[in-house]
């Protein structure tokens, strides 16, 4: 891989990770987008947490990274319905509300990550993908 390319791809493992503790540290603020049709919000967040977590990390492993990049789309695909949620009803994520152009900023960001994630699941040319 190239410089840029570990680069981007230490950077995504590293947010990926960090959002994943996050589910953790602070559920409350994940609970309260996940929508109300959906069972088990609490469990929810900690399954997606902890996705979050084995994602990031594995795409850091040459023998993993294509799973672990497949699954990290997969998640930011089923999460999407917290974010749209989010921007409908606008519940403010943490203790201050945010502008309502900001929630729905959101939106089109999560296709920017899941293009990210998605360019980790291919093998590279000349390198180790695994």
């Amino acid at each position: 891989m190239a410089p840029v390319q570990i680069a981007l791809l230490v950077l995504l493992a590293t947010l990926m990770t960090f959002a994943g503790v996050m589910h953790f540290v602070s559920p409350g603020a994940f609970i309260r987008i996940v929508p109300s049709w959906l069972p088990a919000p609490g469990a929810l967040v900690a399954i997606s947490g902890a996705f979050e977590v084995l994602g990031g990390l594995g795409l850091l492993v040459p023998s993993t990274r294509r799973w672990a990049a497949w699954g990290l789309v997969a998640l930011l695909v089923a999460v999407f319905p917290a974010n749209v949620n989010m921007a409908v009803n606008h519940i403010p994520f943490g203790k201050h509300a945010a502008a309502p152009w900001m929630l729905w900023a959101r939106l089109p960001l999560q296709a920017v990550l899941v293009a990210w994630a998605w360019s980790f699941t291919r093998p590279w040319s000349g390198g180790t993908s695994g």
